[in-house]
């Protein structure tokens, strides 16, 4: 005798197990979904480095040739002045592009060093290879905080920089600019993100002026 119960047939339950089935994939395919779109929010310009740690894709790019290189010039001139992207990358040198697992930049690196993190909001943020290239490029005092004597072992220590301290200024910083934070013989000590203006950094007795991200120890 067949324990099922009387009046139940089969055809009528089959349906409700595919329903179930066809249930429990579309359930999959969300938590797939949320899976991937968490991954992507993940996604940040100063990520944890190391391809394991983040799941990037590294690429090697030639300077003069690579499409995708060229555009990121383009922003870097846009956000630090002309000639900034040929300073950053410059033709022929072999460039490391760091992508995130969507193909975004994430990294551009040079011999093993970081030039400059590449942000979802379309900026960069410099390393100090990168600072030392702009730093060469660019005549003083642009992009350029200056600190004295009693600044530089703090700063060196990876301290961020005062108002209080500094004792010269580009004009053109505004707040949110990435600068380089050199000492007053013209030696870059780090860089980071001023948090005041130009003016503010001249006027204010308190304050921060630069939050430090990298610093060059002695």
């Amino acid at each position: 005798m067949s324990d099922e119960p009387a009046g139940a047939p089969a055809s009528d339950r089959e349906p409700a197990a595919e329903e179930s089935s066809d249930s429990d994939s579309r359930t999959e395919s969300a938590e797939s979904r949320g899976t991937a779109e968490s991954a992507e929010t993940v996604d940040s310009d100063d990520a944890v480095e190391g391809d394991e740690a983040t799941g990037s894709n590294d690429t090697i790019a030639n300077a003069s040739g690579d499409r995708g290189l060229a555009a990121l010039r383009t922003v870097a001139d846009y956000q630090f002045g002309a000639t900034a992207g040929e300073a950053l990358f410059p033709p022929q040198a072999e460039i490391k592009i760091r992508r995130s697992t969507s193909g975004r930049p994430r990294q551009l690196l040079c011999d093993g060093q970081r030039l400059v993190s590449y942000g979802i909001d379309g900026r960069f943020t410099l390393g100090i290879a990168g600072g030392r290239r702009l730093a060469e490029a660019f005549a003083h005092p642009t992009a350029r905080v200056v600190v004295g004597d009693e600044s530089e072992p703090y700063i060196r220590a990876g301290k961020n920089a005062f108002a209080k301290f500094v004792t010269e200024v580009d004009p053109a910083i505004r707040p949110g600019d990435e600068v380089l934070v050199v000492h007053e013989r013209g030696e870059l000590l780090a860089v980071g993100r001023a948090e005041l203006s130009a003016a503010g950094m001249r006027d204010f007795e308190t304050g921060m002026a630069v939050k430090v991200r990298e610093s060059i120890e002695d």
